[in-house]
């Protein structure tokens, strides 16, 4: 069955990095997560993911063999929060889907503005200044898509402790879990009774098409998540279960740490590579593969730039409107999930294009 599934894949889309057919691109944002390690599986329980599970409490874990798929988790915990109208605070820009997802069960996604001066994260002081009775949630991203940013132990702490104050629940996406390089790596899961944590397989353990994740809640709010997974999802395939298991094999680990350096390489030469052609990337982002970029000095418009990138040089960028409404014309962005000599290939075509090569 899977050898079939694999043929049928390669069939409707070539694994070469193209994807349009006679092309060349030079994929400086397609999710490939492209490290040479064959997606294998994940775990529960041990090294990164130990905290957010046993320091969670096993009480408090809803794990997809028993509930939810991947980002089904997240309509999953908003689908017990929310009553019809309930408003769920959080940033601009993020992750498009979950401004769906909230509206998904009759709330109200408030995109709240956030800029480089809290590196594009939702924090404390936005709460109290856009919490409203009508307010249940907040939701949060560490590591953040598109921008790769994190909430320290601290940030994470007001947040859950601003929330509660209110009455009101604080969301954590921790699904680049695992993706963190060179900085502590912290999970709200240990930090406060009013925390509902989100994670997956999908990155850190490159199962991305395997749909399968878990979340941590409260004590209380267990049963009723339960209910709605049976109703709804029931439970993940079998071979998806199975594939996981995987992850308990030492050299499995082993290959995964291999590649979370390889992404840090990654990084550590886009970054600088596009700060020297003039994007303005002000802090580093130290999670995910992401870079948000100001790409202001080439243009008013990052969707008319991501055009151009992507017709007169072949490289694929993602514009910001693709994650918001803030300041989204200024930005573009570039995800480091090719090799590094893609990557230089990538960087060599914009700068010929910007006429710097």
């Amino acid at each position: 069955l899977l050898a079939a599934v694999r043929v049928v894949a390669r069939e409707a889309l070539p694994l070469d990095g193209g994807g349009v057919a006679g092309a060349d691109l030079a994929l400086v944002e397609l999710g490939q997560q492209e490290v040479g390690v064959v997606a294998r599986g994940a775990q529960l329980g041990r090294r990164r993911h130990q905290e957010s599970v046993v320091l969670g409490g096993v009480g408090r874990v809803a794990v997809g063999t028993a509930t939810l798929l991947d980002r089904e988790v997240m309509a999953g915990a908003l689908g017990v929060l929310l009553d019809p109208g309930q408003k769920v605070l959080m940033a601009d820009p993020g992750y498009p889907c979950n401004r769906h997802f909230v509206r998904f069960c009759d709330g109200e996604p408030v995109s709240v503005p956030a800029g480089v001066e809290s590196d594009y994260q939702l924090h404390a002081a936005h709460v109290e200044e856009h919490w409203d009775s009508a307010t249940r949630a907040a939701m949060v991203a560490t590591p953040a898509n598109p921008t790769g940013t994190l909430l320290d132990r601290a940030q994470l702490v007001a947040l859950a402790e601003a929330t509660a104050a209110r009455g009101g629940a604080l969301l954590v996406d921790e699904i680049y879990h695992g993706l963190v390089y060179g900085v502590e790596e912290v999970t709200a899961a240990t930090l406060a009774d009013n925390v509902i944590v989100i994670n997956s397989f999908s990155k850190y353990f490159g199962m991305t098409g395997w749909r399968l994740g878990w979340m941590v809640v409260p004590p209380g709010l267990l049963r009723a998540v339960e209910r709605l997974a049976q109703n709804i999802y029931l439970a993940p395939s079998t071979p998806a279960q199975y594939a996981a298991l995987a992850a308990f094999e030492p050299e499995v680990l082993a290959e995964l740490e291999v590649r979370r350096t390889e992404f840090a390489r990654r990084r550590d030469f886009l970054l600088p590579a596009l700060r020297e052609l003039g994007f303005l990337i002000p802090s580093t982002p130290n999670g995910a593969f992401y870079l948000y970029a100001d790409s202001r000095r080439f243009g008013d418009d990052s969707q008319v730039l991501a055009r151009r990138f992507l017709e007169e040089a072949g490289v694929a960028v993602a514009p910001g409107i693709d994650f918001g409404a803030h300041r989204a014309a200024d930005h573009l962005r570039f995800a480091y999930t090719t090799s590094v000599s893609r990557l230089e290939e990538g960087v060599a075509r914009i700068a010929r294009l910007l006429g710097q090569g």
